[in-house]
């Protein structure tokens, strides 16, 4: 049994789409004012172009492997399974991390709504039905998973939309100048944790990838949709900058975008931000439950995981058993913690993604040169670039944050020791052994 290939170069879009515009959009614009000023719209552009360094190597990576994985299975074909391992571990994490962060965020704000929702019982039954929703979705058909998917990004983008039109057409005309001056007076160290606070709310596309098994055509889809994703978030939050300058200065509130929505439209404005988070964050939480299980399933096809978790079910065809694991999973964590503990467990571990991706180019251009891939000009480059830029950011992560990513790199390990001897499937082996044969 195998999987159906029905997720096209559009809805592959939404889906990376939505893994990278999350609740960060809400509160950055503040905190760029403070440290930035009238500058503070440049940082946007320059955290896209940042970006786009990890991305490229993505592009060309992923378009190489038509199964499911993501960058555990990157990382395994270019360094071996303890790497493979390490990278699994860190990516289940953040996704489970990013998702209980988002759960609980959405009750937060729901519950300016309904104080009741804040309480200790109706949070935690509002979580629970808050992820199973899109797990049964996604049970049910990838198919259906992105469709669901899709039509979220199209209502999370409304509200924003809705700002930056109004923004501009009120404020078009006072929209202050950037001046070289502006950008050159400010410190690098200033601009450094500017790039650091905008690089962190446009991860989260390699998510997107761990269903490749179900994506037509992925060495053209996975290029494109990696692509436009990036250029329309770039656009997206580069705009909501500009519009909030405008609009409220270089003010440092909490909630700027509130603030914004509140000049604009009087006492519609704080609902409307209030909802826009929460289908911000119900979007993400149906994106992530996609892609998930289909890392886990990956994992336990190659003997690294519990057999159950690699059975599809037979009607549709999707990893059903991952899929209630960490809908699961998922729900321990945020009925658990809070908001701030789940996004801390996520910083960290995408960066160590990233570093693998853009190390894995390197690696993979020398151990399959023939490959059919997307290759990108000055791959090498852009691979070494990319790797140096993930691994200054996880240089600036806390103490306790650096514990937490410790603590998951043992567990790889320990999984990695107790897995070294389970027997394989003969497909596997025959791919492991000839990405051997290819390698120098």
């Amino acid at each position: 049994m195998s999987f159906v290939r029905s997720i096209g170069r559009w809805a592959l879009t939404g889906l990376v789409i939505n893994c990278m515009i999350g609740s960060g959009i809400f509160g950055i614009p503040g905190e760029l004012n403070r440290l930035l000023g009238r500058a503070s719209p440049v940082a946007m552009v320059l955290a896209a172009l940042a970006t786009a360094l990890v991305i490229l190597p993505t592009m060309e990576v992923a378009s190489q492997f038509s199964e499911p994985g993501g960058a555990y299975l990157y990382a395994r074909t270019a360094f071996g399974r303890f790497a493979g391992l390490q990278v699994g571990w860190f990516s289940l994490l953040s996704m489970v991390a990013a998702d209980a962060a988002n759960a609980s965020l959405f009750v937060i704000y729901l519950a300016g709504f309904f104080p009741a929702a804040g309480q200790s019982w109706p949070r935690n039954l509002l979580m629970a039905a808050l992820i199973a929703i899109p797990a049964w979705v996604n049970y049910r058909g990838a198919n259906s998973g992105a469709s669901l998917s899709s039509l979220l990004v199209v209502a999370k983008l409304l509200p924003l939309a809705v700002l930056i039109v109004l923004g501009l057409l009120r404020f078009g005309h006072n929209i202050p100048a950037v001046h070289v001056d502006d950008v050159a007076a400010l410190r690098p160290s200033v601009w450094l944790s500017a790039l650091l606070l905008t690089g962190f709310s446009y991860g989260g596309f390699e998510a997107a990838l761990c269903p490749a098994g179900e994506v037509k055509d992925p060495k053209r889809t996975v290029p494109f949709s990696l692509a436009a994703a990036l250029i329309s978030v770039a656009c997206v939050y580069a705009l909501v900058q500009v519009v909030t300058l405008a609009t409220i200065g270089a003010s440092t509130s909490a909630r700027p975008v509130a603030d914004v929505a509140a000049v604009l439209l009087g006492g519609w404005g704080a609902p409307l931000i209030a909802v826009a988070v929460m289908i911000s964050t119900s979007g993400h939480i149906s994106s992530m439950i996609l892609h998930a299980p289909r890392l886990a399933y990956s994992l336990a096809a190659k003997g690294e995981f519990p057999a159950f978790l690699a059975q599809l079910h037979p009607r549709y065809h999707t990893p059903g058993t991952a899929i209630g694991c960490y809908a699961l999973l998922v729900w321990v964590f945020a009925a658990s913690g809070g908001f701030l503990w789940a996004l801390l467990l996520a910083s960290g571990a995408k960066m160590i993604i990233y570093a693998a991706i853009c190390a894995g180019l390197i690696r993979l251009r020398r151990m399959r040169p023939q490959a059919e891939a997307w290759r990108v000009p000055f791959g090498t480059a852009f691979g070494v670039a990319g790797t140096a830029i993930s691994l200054a950011i996880v240089a600036q992560i806390s103490k306790s944050g650096a514990l937490l990513m410790l603590a998951t790199a043992v567990v790889a390990a320990v999984n990695w020791w107790l897995t070294r001897g389970r027997v394989r499937g003969p497909e596997v082996i025959a791919q492991e052994s000839a990405a051997g044969a290819l390698a120098p």
